[in-house]
């Protein structure tokens, strides 16, 4: 009887990088009253998250975000780029029904992944940055950053706290 172990399949660069968020969360939002304005005055509010399945064989993420207290709901779209090995974070609100510009960017060997996309805020052109970490098969954390000197000093303006709720999806 041979002891070889069988050779495991090597994980394609980024396929599957957002499986870690399939299933459903409870979300403690952190949103600046006015970013870019020197306020420091943050404003805390519930959401729940619901991402849908796999998609693309792990090339593709589908969430919705429901907030409660506000009034609007919205939608990322990710999608894996295999020749450049980088994601696209498409985000689109309901009370636009406008896709945003995307940010693009991939996760890192430490488990932290970053994007980045140009946008503007109120008719201000900005850098915008995106930071997935402490990603826990229980929790993540989610952040949003703007930067009007391009990308040479940052302000965060949005963070999303994750606890999922139910079971850990298989």
């Amino acid at each position: 009887m041979s002891t070889a172990s069988t050779p495991r399949p090597t994980r394609r660069p980024g396929i599957g990088d957002f499986d870690f968020l399939v299933g459903t969360w409870d979300v403690t939002n952190r949103r600046l009253v006015e970013p870019l304005s020197g306020d420091t005055e943050w404003d805390e509010f519930p959401g729940w998250v619901v991402c849908h399945g796999t998609l693309f064989g792990g090339a593709a993420n589908l969430d919705e975000i429901a907030f409660p207290t506000k009034t609007f709901n919205g939608l990322t779209l990710r999608l894996f780029d295999p020749v450049r090995e980088e994601w696209s974070l498409n985000w689109v609100s309901s009370r636009t029904g406008l896709l945003q510009p995307p940010v693009f960017g991939r996760f890192g060997d430490d488990g932290r992944g970053e994007f980045y996309g140009d946008d503007t805020h109120e008719g201000t052109p900005v850098r915008c940055r995106f930071i997935w970490s402490g990603i826990t098969p229980l929790s993540a954390r989610w952040e949003q950053a703007f930067s009007t000197d391009g990308g040479q000093s940052w302000e965060t303006n949005w963070t999303m706290d994750f606890r999922r709720t139910g079971q850990v999806p298989a």
